[in-house]
């Protein structure tokens, strides 16, 4: 646009109001059509706003449905068939160990079934010579004892095998490392080759994520504002489209020491795993309701640390006006002083009358 049309322009505003713009009330109908006016105005009026109280958030796993998966014994890792990201479901072998402990296991079972075997022996014939008054009941009663031991021994090593994942007749010296339950690998703490000692360091991270936890922080001089059971909405910063509701499911009864913050939490149902454990977050809690002055976003005009609007004049025109703004809404700001219930404000052209008063 040259600078010639502008003057021009800014001459023009000056005539008659109705030659130059067409104006708009809060309550009037639909907008005119873009192009047909060169400058519109809305009149201002208190509306009813309802204050956002914004929580910073994190995404996190229930930590209930996080299993840190230990070598149940001290060996060597032979392999590890999982990386983090990987979905894995429960039962499922994600590698394995070699250990000198788990020979000892098996042997020990086989130690315990010959022992078995033959305390079964002692007490069949026991139980003969008994029938034939040559043993005392006591002297058998000792043979049944040491058999009951036995037995239970037994069933302990064979107990033991089953818990370390491997079968009776299983002759293998691997031992598997077996996901816990179904989910996604979130940390591999090892390699293979690497030399391991029980409950040194976990082998993975897995953690069911089919609903994650949106965790805010609330500062203690909003804690009135904020209740357990309150609507709110949830926007994920890898997602800036996407509003997703929820309730206040729980407040911290503590403050954290590092934050000076209570914990708040949301919990969100994850369909497809597209919210990740440590995306950030944002929580809107609705807070009160109250009265304000609002104007169209784009009726405001930012001049470095100074704000103004276009308003129009008893004698039509349009003069500048200084405002001091209050909260951002969607396609609103609010005017804390500068403007009064009624007057007309340039909703439309502002820049554009910003431009042509300063040729």
């Amino acid at each position: 646009m040259s600078k010639k049309y502008l003057a021009a322009l800014l001459a023009l505003c000056v005539l008659p109001l109705s030659s130059c713009k067409k104006e708009q009330t809060a309550d009037a109908g639909p907008s005119p059509a873009p192009g047909k006016d060169v400058v519109d105005t809305v009149t201002v009026h208190p509306a009813q706003v309802t204050d956002k109280l914004n929580l910073p958030a994190r995404l996190m796993a229930n930590p209930t449905d996080v299993v840190h998966i230990y070598p149940p014994l001290s060996g060597r890792v032979l392999s590890l068939k999982v990386l983090p990201g990987q979905e894995v479901s429960k039962g499922q072998a994600i590698g394995s160990l070699q250990s000198n402990d788990a020979a000892s296991a098996r042997s020990d079972f086989e130690k315990a079934k010959i022992e078995a075997a033959r305390a079964d022996l002692q007490l069949q014939r026991g139980k003969e010579l008994l029938q034939h008054e040559v043993m005392a009941q006591k002297d058998y009663d000792d043979l049944k004892a040491l058999d009951d031991a036995d037995h239970a021994e037994l069933e302990r090593t064979r107990q033991t095998l089953h818990n370390l994942g491997f079968s009776e007749n299983d002759l293998s010296a691997e031992l598997p490392l077996k996901s816990p339950i179904s989910g996604v690998v979130l940390d591999v703490g090892t390699a293979p080759g690497e030399l391991q000692r029980s409950l040194d360091n976990a082998n993975a991270t897995i953690a069911n994520i089919d609903s994650i936890w949106v965790v805010g922080d609330l500062y203690p001089n909003n804690v009135g504002a904020v209740r357990r059971g309150q609507p709110v909405e949830v926007r994920v910063n890898g997602y800036p489209n996407e509003v997703r509701t929820g309730t206040i499911d729980n407040i911290s009864d503590s403050v954290d020491p590092n934050t000076l913050t209570l914990k708040t939490r949301v919990v969100l149902n994850n369909p497809g795993h597209k919210f990740k454990p440590e995306m950030y977050a944002t929580i809107s809690v609705a807070n009160l309701k109250r009265e304000a002055i609002v104007v169209p976003s784009t009726a405001v005009i930012r001049d470095g640390i100074k704000n103004y609007v276009f308003v129009s004049t008893p004698d039509h025109k349009y003069a500048r006006r200084d405002v001091e703004l209050g909260e951002t809404h969607e396609n609103t700001v609010e005017v804390i002083h500068g403007l009064e219930d009624g007057e007309q404000v340039v909703s439309t052209g502002a820049e554009l009358l910003r431009q042509a008063g300063a040729q």
